[in-house]
């Protein structure tokens, strides 16, 4: 004669209970006392929906409900007056019958609730968060209310890429975005009348639906955005600062907004080389690196229309807001030519070295980060060059002139005047400015341009006979050697230093050999002098 309420299964967590005006979706069997079947949600696959307390029920299963958590099952036993009474419903229920229900609550929402927001996990760090108008990427678990899955962005590893408040959601996920931070976690709890209503989405969601979403948000941009630059390390001296048409070569970690990496420069240990505001890197990039120092460390923030938009690139996701952390190893303009910084220069500076001059110098190499490439030093002997001769980079010949004995200086020398684009195998890097701290320790003038062997005096009128000792007309290369030698170590004549002997002797007897048979006539012979006097009067 009584209701009769068996709590059969109460879940762990009951957030709320249904109260009168709630509205509910439950499935339920019906039977008789007997177990005889009468209905059955089940049957027709559909939910039972409707609002408690308004009438719309038996009465007994209106009270039966109250008090009920989603996911709860309960065995309800209605007597005939709470339920069809004496009448009974024709063909189906007889009068006076005693009901049984067994239900389980699958639903429950209020047509005052809102957007119910519940954030377990917030980045310590937000600088940033979801306004309206904002683009965003996330991924999301989309279950009902008793938990049942419906969908989920994880499960196609593809993140849910919209705009937020500008209608492109369902209003309760527009609202529910809102105010998240990149990293953040939360649980968003959509009534139907704010997700898909009373008809649902045709496919998964059936109609009157609560909607549960839990969403992290991996990345976040508005279209007006432009990059963020936050400097990380800037040097004390910061002597020059790019500009449009520089070349740089920096290091950098690329990472997506939520910390996941996409590419590193250091795993490939080789820097990245670029030409900066032509066009050569994303737009960002382009001008994340104007006026940087060499050294620098910053971050450059740069939204996905600067960046690979909407289509992304590799392991970049479309529309995805990228972080690179650069760190700046040098830079130089193609314009640039050889820079010298004078450190110490002697009073007694009379002797300049020139073309020609054999030089004698410590250095030590380095990048223009401060990274030590070589250091005559540390060999313990002196690197010794004829300057102008090609045996160094165009820059160190540059770099030399117009110095003295005891100058300390320091060279600077742009790719295009040291190693060039291809550097040095395992010595050089490409592209690289150098650095060479140079101090010069001697001197020794060399000889006019163009001339490999000069005399200290007067040139015997009989020269050839002097050097012809065997007097048959005929000078072959030993005897031409043997003279010149002579002349050296007597101080008759002066070759030009920093050369092999034997290979400038060959060079000048080569070059007397007019016929190239080996020997030297005297109708061959000529002095420098007389060389150029013939060929002008030729002329």
């Amino acid at each position: 004669t009584e209701l009769g309420v068996e709590r059969r299964f109460v879940p762990e967590s009951c957030p709320r209970a249904v109260r009168p005006g709630d509205f509910v979706r439950y499935h339920y069997l019906g039977a008789f006392p007997d177990g005889t079947r009468f209905d059955s949600s089940y049957d027709r696959g559909s939910t039972f929906n409707v609002f408690v307390g308004k009438g719309q029920l038996i009465a007994g299963m209106d009270q039966a409900l109250v008090g009920m958590c989603v996911n709860e099952r309960r065995l309800v036993k209605i007597p005939p007056k709470l339920a069809y009474g004496s009448e009974g419903v024709p063909g189906v229920i007889p009068p006076n019958a005693v009901l049984h229900f067994d239900v389980l609550l699958i639903d429950l929402w209020n047509s005052e609730d809102e957007v119910q927001v519940q954030t377990y996990f917030k980045p310590e760090k937000c600088p940033r968060t979801v306004q309206v108008s904002d683009f965003v990427r996330y991924h999301y678990n989309g279950t009902f209310l008793d938990g049942t899955l419906f969908d989920s962005s994880h499960n196609r590893m593809r993140t849910y890429d919209t705009y937020v408040g500008i209608g492109w959601l369902i209003p309760g996920m527009d609202q529910g975005l809102l105010g998240m931070c990149v990293g953040e976690k939360r649980i968003i709890t959509i009534p139907p009348f704010l997700a898909y209503g009373e008809d649902g989405d045709g496919k998964e969601i059936p109609g009157q639906a609560s909607l549960v979403f839990d969403v992290v948000l991996l990345d976040l941009h508005n279209p007006k955005d432009g990059i963020t630059i936050e400097n990380q390390l800037v040097p004390e001296s910061c002597e020059r600062r790019s500009q449009t048409g520089d070349f740089l070569r920096y290091h950098y970690n690329g990472t997506l907004l939520d910390g996941t990496l996409f590419d590193s420069s250091y795993s490939r240990n080789h820097t990245y080389d670029t030409y900066v505001g032509k066009g050569y890197v994303i737009a960002g990039m382009d001008e994340g690196l104007l006026g940087v120092c060499t050294g620098e460390k910053r971050r450059i923030i740069i939204p996905p229309h600067l960046g690979y938009g909407e289509e992304g690139r590799g392991k970049i996701p479309g529309s995805a807001v990228l972080v690179f952390d650069i760190h700046v190893v040098d830079f130089h303009n193609p314009s640039d030519s050889v820079s010298i910084t004078v450190h110490y220069k002697p009073s007694n500076c009379t002797v300049l070295s020139k073309k020609g001059d054999y030089l004698k110098y410590h250095y030590n190499a380095s990048l223009l980060d401060g990274t030590l490439l070589d250091s005559t030093h540390s060999l313990g002997k002196t690197y010794n060059i004829v300057l102008g001769s090609g045996q160094v980079v165009l820059g160190m010949d540059m770099g030399l002139q117009d110095m003295c004995v005891g100058e300390r200086r320091t060279v600077v020398i742009p790719p295009h005047l040291g190693y060039g684009e291809d550097g040095v195998e395992g010595e050089v890097p490409g592209s690289a400015v150098l650095v060479f701290d140079i101090e010069l320790l001697e001197l020794v003038s060399g000889l006019p341009e163009g001339y490999m062997f000069v005399w200290n005096g007067e040139v015997s009128p009989n020269l050839f006979e002097e050097i012809d000792q065997n007097h048959d007309g005929e000078v072959l290369l030993e005897e031409f050697s043997e003279y010149i030698r002579t002349q050296v170590d007597t101080g008759k004549g002066k070759l030009a230093p920093g050369f092999d002997f034997e290979k400038i002797v060959k060079n000048m007897f080569t070059n007397q050999d007019r016929d190239g048979n080996g020997k030297v006539t005297a109708e061959e012979f000529k002095l420098k002098d007389q060389e150029a006097k013939e060929e002008h009067d030729e002329l």
